[in-house]
């Protein structure tokens, strides 16, 4: 019998680091700034491991204190960590790029990572990591091969960004706090002198929005293809660790990376929110940096860690929760899987029956009408994820099926899907099916869902209005969840034409038709999952974290607070977030308002309108930011408008304004 292989244990916390401002310079004479974590306790002339962040969300009053965190775990286990701010933003030098993951950020990219390599501290090994714009770019730079790059690891990213990034969540018009406090964030000047000479000001403050480059792109194409791995999964050729999160709207690209890269890829799937596994909300937390060190060892340093002799999916299963905000604990269980597909999966079929009921066996034909609510859909929430209140009211303004009671439990594991059978008396209809754990109280948690453009039935990068009547098969794919349903609950799918605010209201007074039953009728499957796996993962728990020096925040701006409204059929939520953080050179202010409107009787006429505001409160001075955004429609075009304004004191500096009226293109 064969000696059992003993693996190394992950780099301990040998050093300590320290924090170094660098300008790396780029071939054009552009410079762009980095903070570098240096180890420091070690050999004179010891060379490191460099692990890159590269960010807009600048480094030295943005992300400072996560950053310090973050890096300095890494730091003290032997690697240098650089957090890069991209060209235009923070503190580097340069012009804002016209929309994110442009091709200077990709050019830029690859001349810092080359400059990495070449540094004496270096060993010339760099990987990339980062938290959902970062892990965008890491997966995008490892597209391009740069000869340095030599693993990654991306926290809550995807692989398709039109169909699964903020822009168009499903291939349909989304709008929301990133994209308003995106164009208010990308025209502040670097910190923390805040210059506002018109040099400085004409590289950011007078870029037109992002925005703009979006609503300009309403259907998929070479626009999103450019920068998305789903177009040619062999682009990636380099190791990948990803991470997601159940309550995330990035968690899509996991299962479809695990597939079809040939690469090696391990993956961890929590139940967390947007954010970094050691601190997010819900919980369980893990103490990821430890695997994420593992990790680096085995690509960056050379040391068998053990962890490519593990499974490659880390997943922890949900075992059903009730619905509600204050969650500090999803209950469930971590399991190993091989990877995916999980070939003891067995797929589910449940028929919508006449009388409402779901059922595993075909019911008698039958049509189901539905009137369009447009602003039916508060209750599922601003994307696929976070934490969201019951489902019932907005289960009413659906058609619902419910199974009966559970005989067992039943556990599912993947990406459910609906086979529609539907009609519309519109040129344009959206179909949202959401899948529901009804518990024996009657109260609806929602697991997953997903919706569907009508005009891209035949393809997303070429939309064509529906024929009033007839009736199409729609093969709608619902985000990858886990759940185990409990003994006595029941399942309930509900099909619905609005989601808002999560989605942008389609513009005709209409009544929808869902065929149910016979040979031809709508059907629904569950990827069930019998008991099995490959064990347990044991994980650390989070570990205390470096804290900057001199920074200390207040309030977050997300999730924030909302309220809805309701007068004579016109729906107005708003939603608010604010933030604090004062450093060792002064105060910043950030204030940030959304309000959404949809009349059920003009749903031509949605309107979303927000302000953002950057107050910055230095010794001699105070500088404001401000941006207002205003987004209405009419049933052929959407109407844009951007107001920035820049104060000294109180007094006006600068101002810019947009406006640009687009049509609707399948939206």
């Amino acid at each position: 019998m064969a000696p059992l292989r003993r693996h190394a244990s992950a780099s301990p916390p040998s050093y300590g680091f320290r924090v170094e401002q660098a300008s790396i310079p780029l071939s054009d004479g552009t410079r762009l700034a980095a903070n570098l974590f240096r180890p420091t306790g070690g050999r004179k002339d010891e060379r490191f491991p460099v692990l890159l962040e590269y960010l807009p969300y600048r480094k030295d009053d943005g992300t400072v204190g996560r950053d310090y965190s973050l890096h300095g775990y890494f730091a003290r286990r032997g690697y240098v960590g650089a957090r890069v701010d991209l060209r235009g933003t923070g503190a580097s030098e340069g012009r804002l790029p016209d929309r994110e993951y442009s091709d200077a950020e990709h050019a830029d990219g690859l001349e810092v990572i080359d400059w990495l390599a070449r540094q004496p501290w270096s060993t010339g090994k760099i990987g990339m990591v980062g938290i959902s714009w970062g892990g965008f770019n890491a997966i995008q730079m490892a597209m391009l091969h740069p000869p340095a790059l030599k693993a990654i690891l991306a926290i809550e990213a995807t692989d398709d960004l039109f169909q699964d990034d903020i822009h168009f969540i499903d291939g349909l018009m989304h709008v929301d706090e990133y994209e308003i406090s995106m164009d208010q964030f990308t025209s502040v000047t670097r910190a923390p002198d805040f210059p506002t000479d018109e040099a400085s000001l004409a590289a950011r403050f007078d870029v037109p929005p992002w925005k703009l480059q979006w609503l300009r792109h309403q259907r998929d194409g070479p626009f999103w293809k450019r920068a998305s791995l789903i177009a040619d999964y062999s682009a990636l050729r380099i190791p990948a660790f990803l991470i997601a999160g159940w309550l995330d709207g990035y968690r899509d690209s996991v299962p479809r990376m695990l597939e079809h890269v040939r690469a090696p890829v391990k993956a961890l799937v929590g139940p967390w929110n947007h954010a970094f596994p050691d601190d997010a909300v819900p919980g369980p937390t893990v103490e990821w940096r430890h695997e994420a060190v593992r990790w680096w060892d085995t690509w960056l340093k050379g040391r068998d860690t053990g962890i490519l002799d593990e499974p490659r999916l880390a997943v922890y299963v949900r075992h059903g929760n009730p619905p509600g905000f204050d969650l500090p604990t999803v209950p469930g269980a971590w399991r190993f899987e091989e990877g995916w597909p999980i070939p003891r999966s067995r797929d589910l079929t449940l028929y919508p029956g006449d009388d409402r009921a779901l059922r595993s066996r075909v019911g008698r034909e039958t049509v189901h009408e539905l009137e369009y609510v447009p602003s039916a859909g508060a209750e599922a929430g601003f994307w696929w994820g976070d934490l969201v209140p019951d489902q019932g009211p907005l289960d009413r303004q659906s058609l619902a099926y419910d199974s009966e009671p559970l005989k067992g439990p039943l556990e599912i594991l993947g990406f459910p899907r609906a086979d529609l059978r539907v009609a519309s008396s519109a040129p344009l209809a959206h179909w949202f099916v959401r899948l529901s754990d009804v518990a024996p109280d009657g109260s609806s948690t929602l697991v997953t869902g997903a919706g569907f453009n009508g005009s891209h039935r035949a393809s997303a990068a070429k939309p064509k209005a529906l024929q009033p009547g007839t009736t199409y098969a729609l093969l709608i794919e619902m985000h990858f969840t886990s759940w185990v349903f409990a003994r006595g609950h029941r399942i309930r799918i509900a099909v619905s034409n609005a989601l808002w605010p999560m989605v942008w209201p389609t513009p005709y007074p209409m009544t929808t038709r869902l065929r149910c039953g016979g040979r031809d009728g709508s059907r629904f499957v569950l990827p069930t999952v019998p008991r099995g796996g490959r064990g347990r993962p044991r994980f650390r728990r989070p570990e205390p974290s470096d804290r900057a020096p001199g920074i200390l925040s207040r309030g977050e701006v997300w999730p924030g607070t909302w309220t809805k409204r309701r007068r004579r059929g016109v729906t107005t939520l708003e939603w608010r977030g604010k933030s604090t953080t004062s450093f060792p050179w002064g105060r910043k202010d950030h204030d940030e308002r959304i309000v959404y409107t949809v009349d059920d009787r003009h749903p031509e006429r949605a309107a979303v309108r927000g302000t953002v505001d950057t107050a910055v409160k230095l010794q001699h001075r105070t500088l404001r930011w401000r941006g207002d955004f205003s987004l209405t429609s009419d049933a052929t075009s959407l109407d844009y408008r951007f107001a920035r304004t820049l104060t000294k004191n109180g007094k006006p500096l600068r101002s810019r304004t947009w406006h640009e009226r687009i049509p609707r293109d399948g939206q």
